[in-house]
């Protein structure tokens, strides 16, 4: 943005002095656009808001603005673009969206090359003589690529070991899935692991099969994350700080300040920690490591977990996260009604599977609620989600924990009976709308069938009910691109253009909502962070167009064009 500096100051800036410095020494104000503060039921706007030191000291008339800033102030002219609380990121997985843009790009169009089986071979077969190609392999010792999806391909199938085999013989192949429940390996890969007939499926997973019964390389939930955390657990310090960088960018580009880490393994906790001990961070990284790995009650031990929330070098450990089925569009989630075509190998009837029984899915809800950690869960199938309303409902009479605020995570398939448990729980939603556009029509032909599909992601009723919810991307499922959450929240249009639901949409300015007020409640940082008032961070994003003052239909075209943390600018399109 273009700054006029008010007095001598004007010398100093050409000096190179950074906008932190600004921040900490002067005001800075911004006028002369639409300030949305985010305060109320309603849309409220201000004149101007001015910050220093980091914080927001006053939020109002251009006049007040000018009296209270000083002489030797920052002027930030908007130009009549819109100035908004930054982004905060109800879900996602920070160090895997740095992890994923460094392999081949699989997705399908507009995001992606991956259209059939064979744009999927040869964009791998050309990433492997890339420098990220190279680099990759070196550190990590596979060809990997991620974002394949069946439900998007021509075939409507998943690749198989033989279709991998195109890419290399002599060397494991790994691709993901969109989902990241998923994913398919080589022939060479399977030897490598002594994957083969008689290897019996893994307990919350399984190695699709040939009609003879040798596995065809797909691999389900825990049998393919027995392969992809091993390989995540090879990253060294180089690797891991050039995911750190460019997961930092991604999410700064659009909008996002505030980041979650939503499913930290051990060994990510400890290269989380070591950046933000060399202060590697200019945004706030919130983690929330797997509950079910071992030695997780010692990480929470760190010196980065606060049960008060606070932050330290812009990092800290929220709670924790549990993971009770699959994904949808993978067919993987637990549903209490059947897949109306089940995936490949299952009988008509099939509902998907849970991860864990009963029992130990108590016995995590209670070792969240005896420490008073925040519990996220993982629950896409409503059968999942009536295992997780069980599991909060005992721990919450065992150990008495009021304000919880556990949140129910993706809840793509919540039914309308089970909002009013959610609500007597005093549990949160972050829902998943983002899947109305790129899998609405898979839910309808294939996953779900209609009414089913109409009532994914079920956002006007869960409101209506009394939650507020948060809306996310679950990067890297789909990229941290916060004004296609937004559209999707809105508007539930999905890539054929029907509109999925209608009586689920929700306004413009509870989409918004779900990504700054609502969503600063859910971490705990409602008195900091979510709303334009007076005390709390100069957490702000700018954006080229008003959301409010343009046709929802338009609203994944706006483009951010800066991003400012606690007075800093992070970001800014060229």
């Amino acid at each position: 943005m273009k700054k006029t500096i008010i007095s001598a100051f004007l010398g100093i800036l050409f000096l190179g002095i950074t906008t932190k410095s600004f921040a900490q020494q002067n005001a800075t104000m911004y006028y002369n656009g639409n300030i949305i503060t985010m305060e109320g039921k309603n849309p409220v706007y201000v004149e101007a808001v001015v910050a220093k030191n980091g914080k927001i000291v006053y939020a109002g008339k251009k006049s007040g603005a000018m009296k209270l800033a000083g002489a030797n102030h920052t002027m930030v002219d908007l130009h009549g673009k819109t100035l908004l609380p930054a982004f905060i990121d109800g879900h996602s997985h920070f160090l895997n969206v740095g992890f994923t843009s460094m392999v081949a790009n699989l997705l399908s169009p507009p995001d992606g090359p991956g259209k059939d089986f064979n744009s999927i071979i040869n964009t791998m077969n050309q990433y492997k003589n890339t420098t990220e190609g190279k680099f990759m392999f070196k550190k990590f010792g596979w060809i990997m690529g991620n974002g394949y999806d069946d439900s998007q391909l021509e075939e409507k199938d998943h690749p198989k070991a033989p279709d991998l085999d195109k890419i290399s013989t002599t060397q494991p192949v790994v691709i993901i899935h969109q989902s990241g429940h998923l994913g398919v390996i080589n022939s060479y890969a399977m030897k490598m692991l002594g994957i083969n007939k008689d290897t019996k499926d893994p307990i919350g997973g399984k190695y699709r099969r040939n009609a003879d019964g040798s596995p065809n390389g797909v691999l389900e939930e825990a049998a393919f994350f027995g392969i992809l955390f091993p390989i995540l657990g090879k990253g060294d310090a180089d690797a891991n700080n050039m995911f750190i960088e460019k997961a930092l960018v991604e999410y700064a580009k659009n909008g996002y300040l505030t980041v979650q880490d939503g499913r930290t393994t051990i060994q990510q906790m400890t290269t989380l920690a070591d950046a933000a001990d060399k202060h590697k961070f200019y945004l706030d990284i919130v983690s929330y490591p797997d509950i079910t790995l071992p030695g997780v009650e010692e990480s929470m031990k760190s010196p980065y977990y606060s049960a008060t929330h606070q932050y330290k070098n812009r990092y800290r450990i929220g709670g924790v996260k549990l993971t009770l089925d699959g994904s949808p569009q993978g067919k993987t989630a637990w549903l209490s009604q059947p897949y109306l075509v089940p995936p490949q190998g299952e009988k008509p009837g099939y509902k998907g599977q849970g991860v864990m029984t009963d029992e130990k899915a108590n016995g995590f809800a209670e070792l969240a609620f005896k420490n008073k950690w925040q519990l996220l869960c993982h629950t896409n199938g409503d059968a999942a989600i009536d295992q997780y309303l069980r599991a909060v409902d005992n721990a919450e009479k065992k150990y008495g924990y009021p304000d919880h605020r556990t949140v129910d995570i993706h809840g793509q398939t919540l039914r309308k009976d089970q909002i009013p448990d959610l609500v007597r729980l005093k549990m949160l939603a972050s829902l998943f709308p983002m899947h109305t556009f790129y899998w609405g029509d898979w839910y309808v032909s294939s996953v779900l069938g209609e009414p089913r599909a109409d009532y994914i992601s079920p956002c006007r009723d869960v409101i209506d009910a009394g939650i507020n919810i948060t809306s996310h991307s679950d990067a890297p499922v789909t990229f941290p691109n916060s004004m296609r959450v937004l559209d999707a929240t809105v508007n539930r249009v999905t890539k054929s253009g029907r509109i999925l639901g209608p009586d689920q949409r929700i306004s413009v300015y509870e989409g918004l909502k779900t990504l700054t007020a609502w969503a600063a409640y859910q971490y705990f940082e409602e008195n900091t962070k979510g709303t334009l008032t007076k005390g709390k961070l100069a957490d702000f994003v700018i954006l080229d167009k008003n959301p409010l003052k343009i046709d929802p239909l338009d609203l994944h075209t706006i483009k951010v064009v800066e991003s400012i943390k606690e007075g800093k600018m992070v970001w800014e399109k060229n």
